[in-house]
C-alpha cells in the first residue's frame, strides 16, 4: 500500500552555488559521509550532489510536513547494479522507501514513494 509520494527537480546550480559558497559545510550538513564520497568521485560531483539532494526532498515530500527529519537521516546510496536505494536512518520509521533519481547538466529530478 503506497504510503506517501513525492517529487522534487532542482537546478544543478543551485547545488553548485551552494558548494562554492559553504564548501565541506554544506556537504557535511546535508550529505552522508558515504554519499559525499560518492559523489566526489563522479565526472560530475554537483549533478550527483543535486540528484541526491532532490531524492531527499522528495522523502520529505512523501514523509509529510510533520516530520522532524535531519537532512542526513535520509542517505542515498547505489546497489552494486547501479539502482538508487534510500536508507533512512531514523529506528522509528519502519516504511519501505523506493526512489528514482535522474540528472542532464542542468537539472536534477527524484520521486520517492513509501510503502508499509
Amino acid at each position: 500500500m503506497i504510503l506517501g509520494h513525492g517529487i522534487d527537480i532542482i537546478e544543478v546550480s543551485r547545488i553548485s552555488k551552494a558548494i562554492e559558497r559553504w564548501g565541506d559545510d554544506f556537504l557535511r550538513h546535508v550529505f552522508t559521509d558515504q554519499e559525499i564520497a560518492y559523489s566526489k568521485k563522479r565526472r560530475y560531483p554537483n549533478q550527483h550532489f543535486a540528484a541526491r539532494f532532490a531524492a531527499k526532498e522528495a522523502v520529505l515530500k512523501a514523509i509529510g510536513e510533520n516530520a522532524h527529519i535531519s537532512w542526513t537521516d535520509i542517505e542515498v546510496i547505489n546497489q552494486h547494479n547501479g539502482k538508487p536505494t534510500c536508507l533512512f536512518h531514523e529506528k522509528e520509521f519502519d516504511k519501505k522507501i523506493f526512489i528514482s533519481m535522474s540528472h542532464t547538466e542542468n537539472y536534477a529530478v527524484a520521486s520517492a514513494v513509501i510503502t508499509t
